[in-house]
């Protein structure tokens, strides 16, 4: 069985990750993380907002990275992963303190007892900033 696999992680803008020395690979799905070795199994997954995490082996080393992304779906084969999402955002792309004032005034309509507020709407802008907040701060 191979040790590592090929990965892609695109958007409608760009292609933000392709390797073909990906070890595994830690998904955000719609009903949970699912982690990927190689050989994993055919599937197809809904992607949830979060975390993606993938360690790529670099020769001698092994690094992980980290990007914040929120809808789409992933395509695993046994010896590559596809990921088409929305929005993927590396470490230093995150502008930190748009995502901490985000949280906020999600959390502020959350919590307002506002009637007129769109609560799903609210939900989801809470969980991109949390996912972006979360991903810059591993990246310290």
């Amino acid at each position: 069985m191979a040790e590592v696999f090929q990965l892609e992680i695109v958007t409608p803008e760009k292609k933000v990750v392709e390797t073909k020395a990906a070890e595994e690979i830690q998904i955000p799905g719609r009903n949970g993380y699912l982690g990927i070795l190689p050989g994993h199994a055919p599937l197809i997954t809904e992607l949830a907002v979060g975390e993606v995490s993938f360690r790529e082996n670099s020769g001698s080393t092994s690094n992980v990275q980290r990007l914040a992304v929120a809808w789409g779906f992933a395509e695993v084969l046994p010896d590559k992963v596809t990921i088409l999402a929305e929005t993927a955002e590396r470490p230093s792309e995150i502008d930190v303190e748009r995502a901490r004032k985000a949280k906020e005034r999600a959390e502020q309509r959350l919590t307002s007892g506002d009637t007129s507020v769109d609560v799903e709407r609210a939900l989801n802008a809470l969980q991109r900033a949390q996912a972006r907040l979360d991903v810059a701060a591993k990246n310290k």
